[in-house]
């Protein structure tokens, strides 16, 4: 890896950002922007919003929102790239480019689809209905977004692991389809950042609009912060009587805010009798002096959008001056091509010269659910085997490497057969792999 690490974050662009988007990702993000050696890119990602949304109105509203938040909250356009998702064409294509390589067999087992399919099912619909293309396929989108500007590192949640590990699929197979022994794409990370604060909300769940459970972050101003903190569900324990400072959401909102000196203070006046009332003025009175400052600039820029517009347009001619040469390359690659550069006819591979057949593989992962797993695929990275998970990554590879040596004996309670793929399907991949192992090892 080079010493600059391009690290990338998108945003979806379907509602109003709340506080537990501030603490839990947006303060996050921007601090890790500033880090020597992070080359940071940030976008809108309002292709994918359209999946979600069809309220036009809300989309709109939402990219002015969202963009003025994140410049409000201390967001450098000078020092990231910081763009909208729609404003980027090479993205699209590079979707197309990369769709047309990726398995069906990957995409179903993508888990927002599987989701959709499981609640059809047991609502007695048929599997896919309401399932749209763009549910679908949105992987590949999310591939496409990762890949344009190779990033190194992509900081997600746990739930968006699996999809990462697609976008690194997709890129080894155009790599080895169309590379001729460079690879056009890095293969991406996931961050999952454990220490990264979850807030609760009102209710002492996890911060969320699907609970209607949240804290405005600049919506309503001063007034809407604390309309919403006295709205947090607390005990009827009056002044004076001693209160669990981990009975509701108040001390944990309070640290986000606070030193631990001042938090732990806190802590004591409230099992030392503190009111409700009283504790819940305090945490207003920290987090607003935190975010009056941010609040003034984002009332700043939503009555200027030309401003952020702006911003944004800028923010598309640096990535495009990234993602147009690239797609070029890939173009060329994948032989879309001017025609004055077409190779001559005499020159063309003879229809007697067999194909270089593309090699079998096994790949080995982990799930969102920390177990490691392993499959095998062809060359035309066709799903053949695919296993449980295993509690170490050791017991998946002693189990590839039981099958590489012992051949596939049928399928047990550890390891499947893909969809419609018989064993003797799996035996001849096996051999394609060893006779490919064999002649690597003879040419070293």
């Amino acid at each position: 890896m080079s010493q600059t690490t391009r690290v990338l974050t998108g945003i979806t662009t379907t509602g109003t950002p709340h506080l537990g988007n501030y603490v839990g990702a947006i303060r996050p993000a921007i601090e890790h922007s500033r880090a020597p050696g992070v080359d940071s890119f940030f976008f809108l990602a309002d292709y994918h919003a359209l999946i979600k949304c069809e309220d036009p109105a809300r989309i709109e509203r939402s990219r002015l929102e969202i963009a003025a938040t994140w410049l409000a909250a201390g967001l450098d356009p000078d020092r990231v790239t910081f763009y909208r998702q729609s404003d980027i064409p090479e993205i699209a294509e590079l979707t197309w480019l990369l769709t047309c390589v990726t398995a069906k067999g990957l995409m179903n087992r993508a888990h927002a689809y599987k989701a959709a399919v499981d609640a059809n099912l047991a609502a007695g619909e048929d599997a896919d209905a309401a399932v749209t293309m763009g549910l679908y396929s949105y992987p590949i989108l999310m591939a496409a977004d990762i890949l344009m500007f190779n990033a190194h590192r992509v900081p997600v949640g746990r739930d968006q692991v699996q999809h990462i590990e697609m976008a690194r699929d997709v890129a080894q197979r155009f790599n080895h389809l169309f590379g001729r022994g460079r690879g056009f794409f890095v293969l991406p990370e996931a961050v999952v950042d454990e220490a990264v604060a979850t807030l609760p909300g009102l209710d002492g769940r996890k911060m969320s609009k699907s609970y209607d459970n949240t804290i405005p972050l600049f919506d309503g101003g001063a007034k809407g912060l604390k309309n919403a903190i006295a709205r947090i569900v607390t005990d009827s324990l009056e002044p004076g009587q001693p209160k669990d400072p981990s009975s509701n959401a108040l001390l944990t909102l309070f640290e986000a805010f606070a030193g631990r000196d001042d938090s732990a203070a806190f802590a004591d006046d409230l099992r030392g009798g503190l009111g409700w009332g009283e504790a819940k003025q305090r945490l207003f009175e920290r987090i607003d002096g935190a975010l009056a400052p941010m609040r003034e600039r984002y009332e700043a820029l939503i009555a200027r959008p030309g401003d952020i517009e702006d911003v944004l347009q800028a923010g598309a001619a640096k990535a495009r001056a990234v993602a147009t040469p690239l797609l070029a390359q890939l173009r060329e690659a994948v032989g879309l091509r001017r025609m004055h550069n077409a190779p001559a006819a005499s020159s063309a591979p003879s229809a007697d010269a067999p194909a270089k057949a593309a090699v079998p593989v096994f790949k080995q992962y982990r799930e969102a659910d920390g177990r490691f797993h392993f499959k095998l695929l062809d060359g035309e990275g066709r799903l053949l085997l695919h296993s449980a998970g295993f509690d170490a990554p050791r017991e998946a590879g002693q189990r590839v490497a039981a099958i590489k040596a012992g051949g596939f004996q049928g399928a047990d309670e550890a390891v499947a057969l893909g969809e419609g793929v018989s064993v003797a399907e799996v035996t001849a991949a096996l051999a394609a792999l060893a006779a490919h192992e064999a002649e690597k090892k003879a040419r070293a």
